[in-house]
């Protein structure tokens, strides 16, 4: 199966895995480039390669009487339903049911289920009794004859519903919605990745304020070695783009921290630590990292969206979200929330627990860890206590007995299996950006979410010459990346290199706080409602400046802001820092701007602006006059000569004794 999917994302994109970030040695091969050919070419060159396989090889593998008709049938089959869609329907029938399950049976276990929907929670043993009764009433004595054991029932039973262990109103509910029944069989890790949100249940102080406020934290488990490889803390509810870095976390390795203990570093057998920390660039800690293949999720507004569409086509992977109604699906996931929980988060201050009825006094007054001390504090126990935990309920089927831990469960698939040493470039964050087709203005460069960018920048100047290659849907327009936690530029894509493209609006020689996309949002409605129609984005500078907190004086600034907006304040200073965290690599950012120095730097960005207003509205610089009395000295005959100053014409002549 995995061949034959190799074989068909060759022929549709050029490369064997799908995505030309992670392209293997010589490709894409010259009759699949997809810069030199099209789709129907490729595929005719693979029915061509294919044929030139022996047949019994070609037998064996599956490949055997492949044209270009099957592998269109692939293609959207694969689409639809994934890796299973290429799977030949006459080798893999259907299950034919069980020898003694009847019709009239059937149709009596089938009206049992219905009416137990409908009435309060029975048991197995009052099912089958109603199930007698069915078939006595309906059929006679003799088919009643026909129905098998207790054992059977109840086989036969969970087979079609499921276990059915939880309450009577969510069975119902879970019986309303069409899932299907086909199960994952996970045997190497990344080959199935969960992700899920839920609130802290701690409260944390923000890094400007010092406030109490909410945080989400979001996961992304290995459901084979239960490995924690990626986690994110977000001020307020998380977006899109937080979990689009989160899987370019995955994909990274975490770097080591000042203050490890070498025992945190890299130690898997088959690589050693030297040569990950050279393909890494910085020492690797002991967290396994790998592409994931396929990412399970709940149906969430953050996992399904367009942007979470383009980010698991960017880096080839398959969203299979969790069955309605069915939280048995990613079980491992919010097991390990609970045990998060019980091993470390109860023993913080600020811990409000997951019920208002088991809730503190006080516990936003027992807050004491800020959201940064948080992430780190989490980063160390996953290292250090969680990957080396051994797992008594999650063995692995080969070893049930065994004592087994997620470092252990990854280093024996790395001696099965080996490890594909594909460390991502800093580019991939620019592609996981959400995209923007727009087309180029002149003077003002793009416009995107109602601010423009690139006015003067000499990359637009030149691409205002040229047709944008692009046809189809967005024939005519150019492709822009912009990253929604930080709206102060966007990123455009040309021959291969990435260009940053600054907002208009921007002081020159001065830095302006991060602003998100609401922030925009609010600037244009406090635009709107002031009666401004600016012609270009510096007028809507002094706007943002002044939402940000830039004309309220220092020491009263804090106070003057609501609890609410200082949260939001708040959590746009934490999510531009991941931005620029996501941006510039692993390296350490400095610690967050306190308030004063947030007011501080908003003033120096106000008292820049107009100073350059000022010069750019008067054409010469003014000479200041000169001070009184100046003529007066000027024109006094007993003025004497500064030492400096000449007394002749000529150079002073010793006189001779």
């Amino acid at each position: 199966m995995r061949l034959r999917l190799a074989h068909l994302l060759e022929a549709e994109t050029g490369f064997r895995s799908g995505s030309r970030h992670w392209a293997q040695e010589g490709e894409p091969r010259p009759e699949y480039d997809p810069q030199q050919t099209t789709l129907t070419e490729r595929r005719l060159a693979k029915v061509g390669e294919l044929k030139t396989l022996h047949p019994d090889d070609a037998r064996q593998l599956g490949l055997g009487k492949v044209s270009e008709r099957t592998l269109r049938r692939w293609a959207s089959a694969w689409a639809e339903h994934g890796i299973m869609g290429l799977a030949d329907g006459r080798l893999t029938p259907v299950l034919r049911g069980h020898r003694k399950i009847t019709p009239q049976i059937t149709e009596a276990i089938h009206a049992v289920h219905a009416e137990c929907l409908h009435r309060s929670r029975v048991g197995m043993k009052t099912k089958e009794r109603m199930i007698h009764q069915f078939v006595r009433e309906k059929f006679g004595t003799r088919a009643e004859k026909e129905i098998p054991h207790y054992t059977t029932l109840l086989k036969v039973w969970k087979e079609w519903f499921g276990p059915e262990g939880a309450r009577q109103r969510y069975l119902r509910s879970s019986a309303a919605v069409e899932t299907g029944g086909s199960t994952v069989t996970i045997t190497r890790p990344g080959q199935v990745v969960v992700l899920d949100t839920t609130p802290f249940p701690v409260k944390l102080r923000d890094d400007v304020f010092g406030e109490p406020i909410t945080v989400d934290l979001t996961l992304a488990l290995d459901a084979f070695t239960h490995s924690l490889v990626a986690f994110r803390l977000t001020p307020g509810s998380d977006a899109s783009i937080e979990v689009a870095m989160l899987l370019r976390d995955v994909m990274l390795p975490l770097p080591m921290r000042r203050d490890w203990t070498p025992d945190m570093e890299w130690h898997y057998p088959g690589v050693p630590s030297a040569l990950v920390a050279e393909f890494a660039g910085h020492p690797v800690a002991g967290r396994p990292f790998f592409a994931p293949e396929t990412v399970t999720s709940d149906h969430g507004s953050v996992y399904k969206n367009h942007h979470l569409v383009q980010v698991a086509r960017t880096l080839g992977t398959v969203v299979l979200p969790a069955r309605a109604m069915r939280p048995q699906d990613k079980a491992a996931c919010e097991r390990t929330f609970s045990g998060i929980q019980s091993l470390l988060l109860e023993l913080l201050l600020g811990y409000r627990g997951v019920d208002v009825a088991d809730r503190g006094i006080d516990p936003e007054g027992d807050a004491v860890w800020t959201v940064d001390e948080a992430e780190r504090l989490l980063a160390e126990w996953i290292v250090r206590i969680w990957q080396n935990r051994r797992m008594d309920q999650y063995a692995p089927a080969w070893d049930p007995g065994g004592r087994h831990s997620p470092n252990t469960l990854f280093a024996m698939a790395a001696a099965r299996e080996g490890i594909a040493l594909q460390i991502p470039d800093r580019t991939l964050y620019h592609h996981l950006l959400p995209a923007h087709f727009v087309k180029l203005h002149g003077r003002r460069g793009v416009k995107i979410g109602g601010l423009w960018y690139g006015g003067d920048h000499p990359v637009l100047g030149e691409l205002g010459l040229l047709p944008s290659p692009r046809s189809g849907r967005h024939r005519g327009m150019w492709v822009v990346h912009r990253d929604p936690r930080d709206c102060r530029q966007v990123f455009i894509e040309l021959a291969g290199q990435w260009h940053t493209l600054p907002w208009n609006g921007l002081p020159a020689g001065e830095d302006v706080l991060a602003f998100s996309d609401a922030r925009v949002q609010q600037v244009l409605r406090e635009a709107a409602r002031a009666g401004l129609t600016p012609r270009n984005d510096i007028e809507l500078l002094p706007v943002l400046l002044d939402l940000v907190g830039a004309r309220t004086p220092v020491g009263s600034w804090p106070s003057q802001m609501s609890k609410a907006e200082r949260a939001e304040r708040a959590r746009e200073v934490a999510r531009g820092r991941a931005a620029e965290r996501d941006r510039t690599g692993p390296a350490a950012l400095p610690a967050a701007p306190r308030p004063t120095e947030l007011a501080r730097q908003s003033r120096r960005a106000v008292d820049a602006e107009r100073r350059r207003r000022r010069e750019q509205a008067v054409a010469a610089r003014s000479v200041p006059p000169a001070r009184l009395g100046e003529g007066l000295r000027g024109r006094s005959l007993f003025a004497l000569p500064d030492a400096d100053d000449d007394v002749g014409s000529g150079p002073v002549q010793e006189e001779k004794p």
